[in-house]
């Protein structure tokens, strides 16, 4: 009795978030280049609209108003965007950086894309506020290789923005000098990574550093230097225009704001969609992306926030909120908000076999715990795939991903075991079965 209560009451309150996020409160109005992307485009939208104003406030008070707005890092860590502004040296004899990591290459994210695509000058004016905020003159934009083409519309930005005033000497009439740099990376991974980005950056092999120091102390160059995702940075403007009480009005406590949600898989409507923070799974998968193929009763799985967080079941996917809080209480992450869904046609053995994979060769190879437990967990997903292999194995491999997590120098390591720990923790039963059908099937000859 007290279980169909529990349920009730999480049914009224996921009927109480149902509504979706109202269009006068969205952050990206050009999300899908309905309009243009150039800068008289963005500036008929409200873009570079008072940034001087905002830039007199001075750097204290933005960096106050971004605090109580909530906003916290939308590349994965979701670490609060105005605490770690403020942990940037007051004064420094050495030069500030802000850098921007555009290095989108989490399996299932493609929301910095759309935003480079399509709102490159809310990115444009948010890195010149961000920087005014930590004192940087110099900033840096550090965007994947594979981009060819957001890095050319990006890089039109920029310039449009110089030619008009809104950078260089005395931006925006400020009294304020701010260098705007676009470089484009290899393709690696691991330079998602902030201090690995910092190392390709300065010309170095992509490799994590050890920490502390910490970037703010000792970051690009040697110098103190804060690193934020193209969406963190990107809300900046907006945020500061119409005030942190409206930003954290939206989502919920702790998990204030909008964020864009990528949903792949089997859907419908695969798409790019910006919603509130914590709008219940359900819907955000019936209303935005045409609903699971095949109807929500044959959901399997869902990875919530891109290919490195735990996987979690339809009898979570049906009650789950989509924000930082609610997802760790399943054991899960919102990470990179990138929503991929398995219906029950997936083989979901293989699919995290094929995720760790990828983490195997991914893997920058400076930590033996990584460099080792990576491929030694491809291998023996690779045998639990075929069902070659004893039901202890199970057990053998979790303690591998054991050795694994929380014992590399980044969080690569974590990201290439937890696909695993998710598949063992709900779907145990399932490679019991394969590995007894391959038995049956050997002993039936």
């Amino acid at each position: 009795m007290v279980l169909k209560l529990e349920g009730i009451l999480v049914n009224l309150q996921l009927l109480k978030r149902s509504n979706m996020l109202k269009e006068k409160d969205k952050v990206y109005t050009n999300l899908y280049g309905f309009e243009g992307a150039d800068l008289k485009s963005a500036q008929s939208r409200g873009d570079w609209d008072g940034t001087k104003k905002i830039l007199a406030m001075g750097p204290e008070k933005i960096i106050e108003e971004i605090k109580a707005s909530g906003l916290r890092g939308r590349g994965g860590a979701g670490f609060p965007t105005g605490v770690k502004w403020s942990f940037m040296p007051k004064k420094s004899d050495k030069q500030h950086y802000l850098v921007v990591n555009a290095d989108e290459s989490e399996p299932g994210t493609c929301s910095d894309r759309e935003i480079i695509r399509h709102e490159p000058h809310k990115l444009v004016e948010g890195a010149l506020i961000a920087a005014f905020a930590i004192g940087a003159n110099a900033a840096y934009i550090y965007i994947r290789g594979e981009y060819v083409n957001e890095a050319k519309i990006l890089q039109k930005a920029i310039d449009e923005a110089y030619k008009a005033g809104l950078l260089g000497k005395n931006a925006c009439k400020s009294g304020f000098d701010f260098d705007l740099y676009l470089h484009r990376g290899a393709g690696a991974y691991i330079c998602g990574e902030e201090t690995a980005l910092l190392e390709s950056l300065e010309g170095n092999r992509g490799m994590p550093r050890l920490k502390p120091p910490f970037p703010a102390n000792w970051g690009l160059y040697g110098c103190p230097t804060t690193v934020n995702n193209v969406q963190t940075i990107s809300n900046v403007p907006t945020i500061l225009r119409r005030g942190a009480k409206w930003y954290s009005s939206l989502g919920k406590p702790g998990n204030a704001g909008t964020t864009i949600f990528s949903i792949s898989g089997h859907v419908n409507k695969p798409c790019n969609v910006e919603e509130e923070m914590g709008i219940p799974l359900r819907d955000l998968i019936d209303k935005h992306a045409g609903g699971v193929i095949g109807g929500w009763d044959n959901l399997k799985a869902v990875i919530p926030g891109g290919s490195s967080v735990p996987l979690i079941p339809k009898n979570v996917c049906d009650y789950v909120e989509m924000d930082y809080d609610s997802l760790k209480k399943e054991g899960t992450s919102l990470g990179t908000a990138s929503v991929i869904v398995m219906d029950q046609s997936t083989d979901i053995i293989k699919a995290i076999t094929r995720i760790s994979k990828f983490y195997m060769h991914e893997s920058c190879g400076q930590c033996t715990p990584c460099r080792e437990g990576t491929g030694w967990m491809w291998r023996m997903m690779s045998n639990l795939v075929k069902g070659q292999a004893d039901p202890s194995d199970i057990d053998r491999l979790l303690n591998v991903t054991k050795q694994v997590e929380c014992h590399t120098i980044c969080a690569l390591g974590d990201a290439a075991a937890w696909p695993i720990q998710g598949l063992i923790k709900h779907f145990r039963d399932e490679i019991i079965d394969r590995i007894n059908m391959y038995n049956s099937n050997i002993g039936a000859m």
